[in-house]
C-alpha cells in the first residue's frame, strides 16, 4: 500500500515538473523556423549595409554639388548643377526603395515573433490551467485530512509541503505568463511603428519621384530657353541677377520696418526645443541669422532673415509646431529663381509663424491644420538658391502677412523676423 502511494506521489511530482518546464522554459520552434529567422536577420543586415553605402554616395554627391556652386556661372556649370540635383534625388529614391525593402523584412521577422509569443502564451496558459486543476483536486482535503491519510508524520508533512510548493510555483508561472504577454505587447507596438514607417516611406518614395520628374522638366525647359548657347544664357543670367536684386531690396526694406514692430512681451519665452527642428538630419547650417559675414557681402540690406540648413535634395521637411498653413506657394511661377521658390508658411498658436523655403515640393495646402513633426514638404533649390537647402524663418505672427510684391507677383511673405536659435535646440 505504501509503495503504491509513493508511486502515485512520484508520478504526480513528475507531472508537475513537466508542466512547470512547459511554463518556465522558452518554446522551441524547431530547426527550420530558427534557420528562417536567421535568414531574415541576414537579409535585414544586408539591407542596412546597402543603405549605409547609399548614404555614403549621397554625401559624395553633396560634395560634388557644393563644388559646382563655386564654379563660374556658365551654361555648362548650370547644367552640371541640374544634373547633380537629378543624381541626388535618384539616390534618394533608391534609398527609399531599399528602406521599404528593409522595413518589409523587419515586418516579416516581427510577424514570426508574434506567432512565437502567441504560442508561448497559449502553452503557458494551458500548463498553468492544468497546475491549477491539480491544485484544486489536492486542496479538496483540508490539512488535517492530509495528515490523517498518511501513515507517518513525515509523510504528512511532505504532502503538505508539496502543496505549498505548488502554490509557490503557481505565482512564478503567473508572473512568467504576464511577462510573455508584455513581450507580445512590445512586439505589437514595434509592428505598429514599422507599419507607420512603411506608410510614410511609401509617400516619400512617391513624392521623390515627382521631384525627379520636375527636375527633368526644368532641365528640358532650360535647354529650350537658352537654346544650349552660352551667349543666350549670359543674357538670361544678367536679367536674373537684376531681378533677384530688386526682390531682395524690396523684402529687406519691408522687413527692416516690421522688425521694429515686434512685441517681444507677447512672444513665447525663449527656450531651446520650443520649436522642433524642421529637418531630422542636416549636414550643417550654411547661413546663420542676421548680419552675417555672407549677408554683409551678398545682400544689399546686409541681413539674412533666417537659418539655412544644408541637406540632400528630397529630404523631408517637418512642421516645427502645430498650426495652420497660411500659405503654400510656388513663387517661381511669378519670378523664376528670384525669391523663396516653393515655400510653406505656418501660423502657430504660440504667436509665432514659421517659413520653410526653397522646397522641391510641398504636400500641404493653405488652410490645412498641421501637427508638430508632420511632413510638409521636401528640401530643394527652387527660387533664389545656389543649391539644395532649407531656408527657415521665424516671425512674430502679429507682424506677419502675405502680400503682393512689385517684383515677384502675389503671395510674398513678409514679417518681423526673430532669430530661430531662440527656439530651436541646436
Amino acid at each position: 500500500m505504501k509503495n503504491s502511494y509513493l508511486s502515485a506521489t512520484t508520478s504526480f511530482f513528475v507531472f508537475i515538473i513537466f508542466l512547470l518546464n512547459q511554463i518556465i522554459f522558452p518554446i522551441n520552434f524547431g530547426l527550420a523556423e530558427v534557420a528562417n529567422k536567421e535568414n531574415l536577420k541576414a537579409q535585414i543586415d544586408a539591407k542596412t549595409l546597402e543603405l549605409q553605402k547609399i548614404n555614403r554616395e549621397i554625401l559624395e554627391q553633396r560634395k560634388k554639388i557644393e563644388e559646382t556652386q563655386l564654379q563660374k556661372n556658365t551654361l555648362s556649370s548650370e547644367l552640371k548643377k541640374i544634373n547633380a540635383d537629378l543624381k541626388e534625388i535618384e539616390l534618394n529614391i533608391y534609398s527609399s526603395q531599399v528602406t521599404l525593402e528593409k522595413l518589409e523584412l523587419e515586418m516579416d521577422s516581427l510577424q514570426k515573433d508574434i506567432s512565437q509569443a502567441e504560442k508561448e502564451i497559449e502553452l503557458k496558459g494551458k500548463a498553468l490551467g492544468e497546475v491549477l486543476r491539480q491544485l484544486q483536486q489536492k486542496e479538496e482535503d483540508n490539512l488535517l485530512l492530509i495528515f490523517l491519510r498518511n501513515k507517518t508524520l513525515s509523510e504528512g508533512i511532505s504532502d503538505v509541503q508539496s502543496l505549498y510548493d505548488i502554490n509557490s510555483n503557481i505565482l512564478i508561472s503567473i508572473n512568467e505568463l504576464k511577462q510573455a504577454k508584455d513581450n507580445l505587447n512590445s512586439i505589437l507596438e514595434k509592428t505598429a511603428a514599422i507599419k507607420t514607417q512603411k506608410e510614410i516611406e511609401h509617400q516619400n518614395l512617391k513624392n521623390k519621384k515627382i521631384i525627379a520628374d520636375e527636375i527633368r522638366k526644368e532641365k528640358a525647359k532650360f535647354l529650350e530657353e537658352t537654346k544650349n548657347k552660352e551667349k543666350i544664357y549670359q543674357a538670361y543670367l544678367k536679367e536674373l541677377e537684376e531681378r533677384q536684386l530688386a526682390i531682395a531690396l524690396e523684402i529687406e526694406k519691408m522687413e527692416a520696418q516690421l522688425r521694429t514692430q515686434i512685441n517681444y512681451k507677447n512672444l513665447p519665452q525663449q527656450a531651446p526645443g520650443f520649436l522642433s527642428l524642421p529637418l531630422a538630419t542636416f549636414s550643417s547650417i550654411t547661413q546663420d541669422y542676421g548680419a552675417t559675414k555672407f549677408a554683409q557681402r551678398a545682400y544689399r540690406g546686409k541681413w539674412h532673415n533666417g537659418l539655412d540648413f544644408a541637406a540632400p535634395l528630397g529630404t523631408p521637411v517637418y512642421a516645427a509646431q502645430e498650426g495652420i498653413v497660411v500659405a503654400a506657394e510656388n513663387q517661381d511661377r511669378y519670378c523664376y529663381k528670384g525669391a523663396y521658390g516653393k515655400y510653406v508658411a505656418i501660423r502657430h498658436y504660440s504667436g509665432l509663424t514659421t517659413l520653410y523655403a526653397h522646397l522641391s515640393l510641398y504636400v500641404v495646402k493653405e488652410g490645412e491644420k498641421v501637427e508638430r513633426g508632420q511632413i510638409i514638404g521636401y528640401v530643394g533649390s527652387t527660387g533664389y538658391a545656389t543649391g539644395p537647402h532649407l531656408h527657415f524663418t521665424v516671425y512674430d505672427s502679429s507682424t506677419f502677412r502675405i502680400d503682393n510684391s512689385k517684383s515677384c507677383g502675389p503671395k510674398m511673405p513678409y514679417g518681423g523676423d526673430i532669430n530661430p536659435r531662440n527656439y530651436l535646440a541646436l
